[in-house]
């Protein structure tokens, strides 16, 4: 699929400009133009401009243009969402990402583009979520996972681990980093949308970064920039790997591994992080949240500083302990 050949103009124009001047990844350019292409399908066949026995998934929207989408008002787009819960069966939370979706593209029509005076969907709410607190593990839970990490790659699971639990990193991000990455007792990270955070490190987190970069450097590496590798082919460490590794010390430290994921320790280190008063501001810079209430959804916590979130946690003087290393197929 390449929307820059599919997509009719009045579409073409909004998906470039997220991707060049937004820098969104491509598979979320794909997902907007997937939702709007959907959408303009089903504004064709409920205003009758195709014969109406065409199945809706086989609507073209090549003539789609500016006075299709002008024409646009707040009872089309309900309907189009009775439609995604009726006839396809969409939760809330689907419907809430396309709801997010058309606004955008109105948005950019109007303000951007300026091809629109008036935004026709402004007033557009959005289909109620529950928020509910993500699952994590409490302070006991992750000394013990910690605790619990043992075997040939023990060094480099460890620091992986630390810095999910410490610094709440996405496993695209802890995948992404390279050796240059740590400057000092600052690590820089760059997050969705290739915007660049920096991040302070605990003595936690340097403690183990320093136990195996001393391994590491003793390996014959294909990925010279990578920080973390797999043992086995030298080369950087998949996302596949990190989760493999992450649920099997879970499990042998009796989690649940069906429950919790990289991406709960990513909640479990934010958790932490409010519950030792660190303020929601400030774990929105740590996280790396465009938006203020995608942080609050944790808690509403009042402290200052990013180096204090970094030294806040209780994890932070956690240290591993050394054993005889065992034999045991790479991860």
């Amino acid at each position: 699929m390449d929307y820059r050949t599919e997509a009719p103009p009045v579409l073409r124009d909004f998906l470039v400009y997220h991707e060049t001047i937004q820098g969104h990844s491509r598979k979320t350019v794909d997902e907007y133009y997937l939702d709007l292409r959907n959408f303009f399908r089903f504004l064709k066949h409920d205003k009758k401009l195709v014969p109406q026995d065409i199945p809706l998934d086989e609507i073209s929207i090549d003539d789609a243009d500016l006075a299709l989408v002008r024409d646009v008002t707040l009872t089309d787009i309900y309907s189009y969402m009775n439609y995604l819960s009726r006839d396809r069966g969409l939760n809330n939370t689907s419907r809430a990402r396309k709801v997010a979706t058309i606004r955008s593209f109105y948005k950019y029509l109007t303000n951007k583009a300026k091809l629109l005076e008036i935004n026709p969907v402004q007033d557009l709410d959005s289909p109620h979520l529950k928020k509910a607190l993500p699952k994590y593990l409490n302070l006991e839970e992750s000394i013990t996972l910690l605790d619990s990490i043992d075997g040939k790659n023990s060094s480099r699971d460890y620091c992986i681990l630390t810095l999910f639990l410490n610094c709440g990193l996405r496993i695209s991000e802890l995948v992404g980093l390279n050796k240059t990455d740590i400057r000092g007792d600052q690590l820089r990270v760059l997050g969705k949308g290739s915007k660049e955070r920096m991040l302070y490190l605990n003595d936690a987190c340097q403690q183990a970064l320093e136990d195996w970069l001393t391994e590491r450097d003793t390996l014959t590496l294909v990925d010279q920039n990578a920080l973390f590798v797999t043992l086995q082919n030298r080369r950087r460490i998949s996302t596949a790997a990190v989760h493999k590794l992450v649920k099997k010390h879970l499990a042998a430290a009796g989690l649940d591994s069906s429950q919790y994921s990289s991406h709960k320790l990513r909640h479990t280190a934010a958790t932490l992080m409010l519950q030792n008063g660190v303020d929601v501001r400030t774990l929105q810079e740590v996280l790396g949240h465009d938006h203020l209430n995608t942080t609050q959804i944790y808690t509403h916590v009042d402290s200052d500083a990013l180096r204090a979130a970094a030294k806040a946690s209780p994890l932070g003087g956690v240290r591993q302990r050394k054993r005889p290393k065992k034999e045991e197929k790479d991860g």
